[in-house]
């Protein structure tokens, strides 16, 4: 991997979306991620054809000694294997495992970042209101740029996650906007 000297291009950073959804409040969680993966499947397409990095920060299930293949395995043999098909890592997609809300929090994200040479991310995934914000946060104070497509982002509590998206953009100067809305050649170009 070539180490770069600029922090200026995009990654797409995949938030929990590898998910057996057998947690508390997966019910409520579900209908949203229904309506998310379609389109979230799409913009992980539009990243890969533009070659830009797609990593999945991923819960781990309190599976300590698991790996990403594992999560995806997992995952993948419970009833909502249709909602992880779509979306599934591939190949050249890199993988972090994390504890908490945010993707960087006690995560080598931030350093992978740094050697991708990416300063903007795109946040997606799950959960609008909770490791979406969080992660948003901590993007903000490491002074990388943020985008959050508003339709690609599930939510537990529509109205929470209404006011989190409001907090990004007045906040932590994220862009909020549609998946569609998200060009990924001119994030390369304008960082």
């Amino acid at each position: 991997m070539q180490r770069s000297t600029s922090a200026t291009g995009p990654a797409l950073i995949v938030i929990d979306m590898i998910n057996t959804y057998d947690h508390e409040d997966a019910e409520l969680l579900l209908p949203s991620a229904r309506r998310v993966v379609p389109v979230l499947a799409d913009l992980i397409h539009r990243a890969r054809r533009s070659e830009v990095p797609v990593i999945y920060a991923n819960d781990n299930f309190g599976l300590w000694r698991s790996h990403h293949g594992e999560l995806l395995e997992t995952a993948l043999a419970r009833p909502h294997a249709d909602l992880i098909e779509p979306i599934r890592p591939d190949d050249d997609s890199l993988f972090v495992v994390k504890a908490r809300h945010s993707v960087f929090y006690e995560t080598p994200l931030a350093y992978l970042l740094w050697e991708l040479g990416a300063g903007h991310i795109v946040l997606s995934g799950q959960v609008t209101e909770q490791c979406i914000l969080y992660s948003a946060l901590d993007a903000h104070i490491r002074h990388l740029d943020v985008t959050v497509p508003r339709d690609a982002v599930a939510t537990i509590h529509p109205e929470l996650a209404t006011a989190a998206l409001k907090m990004m953009e007045r906040n932590m100067g994220a862009r909020v906007v549609t998946a569609q809305e998200v060009d990924f050649a001119r994030l390369a170009l304008t960082g």
